[in-house]
């Protein structure tokens, strides 16, 4: 059994790891999972993940690994080339802490748990739903575009990182809620660079199996 790993073609989170498989060249299956539809809280997938989210990677001895950035550092450690981090200790902080700005800052509170909460429970209407989902992604993009180096290619230097995979999956998910990205030219200036490459290019939603 190869590498199988269960995703949902809007899952951002997903889309992170799927670059770093294409990254890293792994072949892998993905198995979809949707979410709209409430499969993650079925007893099926509720035994591989008891957390009921994606993504989920699936080693071959049958071994579940969830958590995208966990995922991502168990393959950049068996396969460290192309590396997502420098190999310096005080660089490598810097490039996470700016990851981490979107996976732990950002994202978190804009998932689709949370919104469906302040939808339901909260009895919040769209417009409000979209005024929070706004607030968060602009103060998280604002910090992140401060912790990245000026003037290289990518976030950190003139190769994809992690920190750049952290903002493809993120912008991804800003234009989907329509936000105005004008004040982030040189984030979508690296954005564009990265899905130019092919790899990253196709693990895009629109490229999956799945895309509605």
């Amino acid at each position: 059994m190869g590498l199988k790993l269960y995703s949902y073609w809007r899952s951002t989170t997903s889309l992170r790891v799927r670059a770093v498989l294409n990254l890293k060249g792994f072949d892998y299956e993905i198995v979809p999972v949707n979410l709209l539809t409430g499969a993650q809280s079925g007893p099926a997938f509720s035994a591989i993940n008891p957390s009921q989210s994606v993504p989920v990677l699936v080693l071959e001895d049958g071994t579940a690994l969830t958590q995208s950035l966990a995922i991502i550092d168990y393959l950049d450690v068996l396969r460290p080339n192309p590396p997502l981090l420098h190999s310096d200790p005080l660089h490598r902080a810097q490039e996470r802490a700016a990851a981490y700005a979107i996976a732990m800052d950002i994202h978190p509170v804009n998932n689709l748990k949370v919104l469906n909460y302040l939808r339901g429970p909260m009895d919040q209407p769209e417009s409000e739903v979209i005024r929070y989902v706004h607030q968060w992604m602009h103060h998280g993009l604002e910090a992140f575009q401060r912790k990245i180096r000026p003037g290289t290619a990518f976030t950190f230097g003139e190769r994809i990182g992690l920190a750049d995979i952290c903002l493809v999956s993120q912008l991804v998910n800003a234009r989907r809620w329509a936000f105005d990205l004008t004040p982030f030219d040189r984030l979508c200036d690296i954005d564009a660079r990265a899905v130019s490459n092919p790899s990253i290019a196709a693990a895009m939603p629109e490229n999956l199996p799945d895309a509605a």
